[in-house]
């Protein structure tokens, strides 16, 4: 430690160049009234010195924080943590730090993160949070913060949105599995508090069967691995077939494998399905029937387009990702 320097100030640097603060400042922001002889010589100091410009500082005096607010429901997701990691690579590369605003589970404690978002004079907004609306948005955007939303379509002159579509999928896969002669009774699995995505897969997933005039089934469940395999447990003790739509790859592998510890076969008697594929769905056994979408790139174009409607430059400010199919062991094909 004793080996460390201490940080230069801008003091040190004013004065190592015989020149003003205000000067130093100038220069460092590339400003005018400055001669160029000057501002050599302070360029000069400040390599010599090895002085790294604060960022507040800098801030203070471009007006410009550099700084993005993303709004989320935990971090604790996967696919969640995926698309933060899009988010991220494109603000390093772009020269933008992240300020990370995590909510709870209910509208009271989204809405006091916007207030947060807001006092922190944020450049721009990603907001991904399903309990916040086209109002709270608005709120936002009155305090000129440019938002970009995730999973809400809302457009507008300081917003855009980026939207998927699971819904789609889902329906064609429950009218091709009875098409094809499916025999397994499908059931969706409802987790308590999972948010706007897999309420509408629900509502697909209701529709589809109504049209084609099959029966169905919900279930309840908490969005935790260990208390669905002690439900599914005690579930395959009376039930022997079954064919489950879950939530994530966790909730999905819970009800497998209370399958197989139960003396059931995946896929001969139970087949599952988990909507939101992570990377985990190719790693469990057997390996989980998923529908994909690369949450990375949801945060990049986020990022992007969030970039480009704080210039100004956004002109197509909807953006749709479809997911995907992939086929693996825990249904039959």
């Amino acid at each position: 430690m004793d080996n460390l320097k201490d940080r230069v100030t801008i003091y040190q640097v004013a004065q190592a160049a015989g020149v003003s603060l205000a000067t130093v400042s100038r220069v460092i922001n590339k400003q005018g009234n400055v001669t160029e002889a000057t501002r050599t010589r302070v360029e000069e100091t400040i390599k010599r010195l090895g002085y790294k410009p604060s960022g507040l500082a800098q801030a203070l005096a471009t007006n410009r924080t550099t700084n993005i607010g993303v709004v989320i429901p935990s971090a604790n997701y996967v696919y969640i943590a995926n698309m933060l990691n899009g988010v991220s690579e494109v603000a390093k590369e772009k020269g933008f730090v992240l300020t990370l605003f995590t909510t709870g589970r209910s509208r009271e404690d989204a809405l006091a993160m916007i207030e947060k978002v807001i006092v922190s004079h944020v450049d721009g907004a990603i907001i991904f949070d399903d309990e916040l609306d086209e109002e709270d948005v608005e709120k936002i955007n009155s305090y000129s913060c440019p938002t970009i939303v995730i999973n809400k379509k809302i457009v507008g002159e300081r917003t855009g949105c980026v939207n998927f579509s699971y819904g789609a999928v889902l329906e064609k896969l429950i009218k091709d599995y009875y098409a094809k002669g499916g025999e397994n009774e499908m059931t969706f699995i409802h987790v308590h508090n999972s948010g706007r995505l897999l309420g509408h897969c629900e509502r697909r997933f209701i529709a589809a069967h109504q049209e084609i005039n099959k029966e169905y089934h919900i279930m309840n469940v908490d969005d935790s691995y260990a208390r669905t395999y002690t439900d599914f447990t005690q579930y395959f003790a009376i039930h022997k077939k079954g064919y489950f739509i879950a939530y994530r790859d966790s909730i999905a592998a819970a009800i497998q494998n209370a399958a197989t510890d139960s003396g059931l076969r995946v896929p001969e008697d139970i087949e599952v399905v988990s909507l939101v594929g992570t990377k985990y769905a190719n790693i469990v056994r057997p390996s989980i029937t998923s529908m994909q979408l690369d949450w990375q790139e949801v945060g990049k174009r986020s990022m992007y387009m969030l970039i480009d409607l704080i210039k100004r430059e956004l002109e197509e400010k909807s953006y749709k990702f479809d997911a995907r199919l992939v086929e693996r062991n825990s249904t039959k094909h």
